[in-house]
């Protein structure tokens, strides 16, 4: 792949001293006021934070003369989505502290927090570290959080799945200090220390691993960059999934990873070191637009990187065989996790917890010594309840009007929709603040046809990043511009398979509508057991965008 100038971001990586840059002369600066440096603003996603502004009100600040109104969003790196109580009820207090007093589970078993202010950044942060979670690498050019099933089952398979998950995490950290020189109060290194795995320009670009058993897809293996598979010799190595694209531009797609090799069962940590280096030697650095992994698999086919690879460990890699039926469960409702307690999994809406929902997890946690696990569907999971505290449990959550999975129909249940408006700077139209709209929309759709009881995957974006994997779901909105979106259909709810386009520009309050032909004929004409994404797939684009009634922008 011939390769331009670096750019910017791959300048100010170069320069940074080991992310350390300018960020601690600015983040110490007395009143500082307006937004931070370029480079400190790029630096700062590898210590877990992005800078952000309110961008509902900031049209109306600019013309009052006022600067924006500033805040960072900070990201905690939980493995596996694992939490302890103590650490739940640290973050709770964080949340109510120096945030807008909310939590969000995002999709990749991690915890996000809005509206910390530049004074209070580096206190929340080291709060966070003093629960023993970390920041740094939640976010930036970097192996980000690792996910894999959320269900604590006290089984063999999980407890690998797990412990997989926590040794990646661990052993991909950067081994620069700058985190804890700038956040924690450590004694300033003398010289930049050597990053043997990531270099001293780190990754092209962003990196995303997830570990699953074929009877749980639940962290849609196939979207990530690089997926271990389980299977009775190994684990099955997929590379090169991702879901981020842009309008209109052809040359960025979402990509679905590919099964590149078989491997052994203790090869995992070993394998993974060589697939971050292939991504480091041969990603993009001159367009940040395509320097994710899935380009490089796109344009050189899975035979060239298994190959790489078998150079790289020093022994040929056996090809994979093809990838087994993937599936989905229900982790909501209770559970038995196989060693006499019980989880209670919880549907979390758009993984947003503010109010009394908040108010009753923390009641939950501090007496029934629940430990929290954040799932990759922004859902929460109660775990370790002993049987004779569950009837007390449902009564502090009934308590304070919290609805339990029974409340919510099968569509809701598995919805998922990014931040969006309004601190996102990628967003082009909402997406949580719209999600309650677009899901009733499609709930009385179903309604009608008779169908509110099928099991369907709906996501929501404001943009085509696809942070909510829009383009694996039955249906996904993703927004186009303000108050308008694109439909995609075809995808599956175990995750295994693309969406197509079937509608541009639609407004937010006709989605319904739009998708009401396309239900309807589904109602009429699928065959026993087809999924609504199957039965679009079977039925073709060009049919299901007749049937959507609109065309697609040129």
């Amino acid at each position: 792949m011939t390769q331009g100038k670096p750019s910017g971001a791959e300048t100010i990586k170069a320069q940074s001293l080991g992310l350390r840059g300018p960020l601690d002369a600015e983040l110490s600066a007395a009143a500082a006021k307006g937004g931070l440096s370029e480079a400190s603003y790029t630096l700062l996603k590898f210590h877990g934070t992005y800078e952000q502004f309110d961008r509902d009100t900031a049209t109306a600040r600019k013309q009052a003369g006022e600067d924006k109104d500033w805040s960072f969003m900070v990201r905690v790196r939980a493995p596996a989505g694992r939490l302890t109580a103590a650490q739940w009820l640290a973050l709770d207090d964080l949340a109510g502290d120096h945030a807008d007093g909310t939590l969000r589970l995002t999709s990749r078993q991690g915890v996000q927090f809005h509206g910390i202010l530049r004074e209070n950044l580096r206190a929340s942060v080291a709060a966070i570290n003093a629960t023993l979670l970390t920041t740094l690498a939640a976010c930036g050019d970097v192996v980000r959080n690792v996910i894999t099933s959320p269900a604590p089952r006290r089984d063999a398979v999980q407890a690998r799945l797990e412990a997989e998950a926590r040794r990646l995490s661990d052993a991909l950290l950067p081994k620069s200090r700058a985190h804890h020189e700038i956040f924690l109060g450590a004694e300033a290194a003398t010289a930049p220390e050597e990053e043997p795995l990531y270099g001293p320009t780190y990754l092209p670009r962003k990196f995303k691993i997830a570990l699953i058993h074929p009877d749980d897809n639940t962290a849609d293996v196939l979207a990530n960059d690089l997926g271990f598979v389980m299977h009775p010799e190994g684990w099955i190595v997929t590379i090169g999934g991702g879901m981020g694209m842009t309008h209109n531009k052809p040359a960025t797609f979402p990509r679905l990873a590919d099964a590149v090799a078989l491997i052994g069962p203790d090869e995992v940590l070993e394998v993974a070191e060589a697939v971050v280096r292939l991504s480091r030697d041969h990603g993009d650095r001159s367009d940040r637009k395509h320097a994710r992994l899935k380009y490089v698999l796109a344009e050189r086919g899975v035979e060239w990187a298994r190959a790489r690879l078998s150079e790289d460990l020093g022994r040929p890699l056996r090809a994979a065989p093809p990838l087994p039926r993937l599936s989905v469960p229900d982790h909501l409702g209770w559970h038995a996790q196989g060693d006499g307690r019980w989880w209670l999994g919880l549907h979390i809406p758009s993984g947003r917890i503010a109010g009394r929902l908040r108010a009753a997890l923390r009641e939950a946690v501090e007496r029934f010594g629940v430990n929290p696990i954040a799932t990759p569907g922004q859902d929460l999971l109660l775990s370790d309840v002993a049987g004779a505290d569950r009837g007390a449990l449902e009564a502090v959550l009934r308590a304070n009007a919290v609805p339990l999975p029974a409340a919510f129909t099968p569509i809701a249940r598995a919805m998922m929709a990014c931040v969006a408006l309004p601190t996102c700077g990628q967003s082009l139209a909402e997406g949580e603040r719209v999600r309650q709209p677009v899901l009733e929309q499609v709930e009385r759709e179903l309604e009608s046809l008779g169908l509110l009881g099928e099991r369907i995957s709906l996501r929501l974006t404001g943009c085509p990043n696809g942070c909510a994997r829009p383009y694996q779901g039955d249906i996904g909105v993703v927004g186009r511009a303000p108050g308008l979106y694109t439909l995609f259909v075809g995808g599956d709810f175990a995750g295994t398979r693309l969406s197509f386009a079937v509608a541009d520009k639609v407004p937010m309050e006709a989605i319904g509508a739009t998708l009401a032909p396309l239900l309807a004929h589904w109602a009429a004409w699928r065959v026993p057991g087809e999924g609504f994404g199957d039965f679009c797939t079977r039925q073709g684009p060009d049919s299901c965008r007749a049937l959507a009634g609109a065309t697609l922008a040129a």
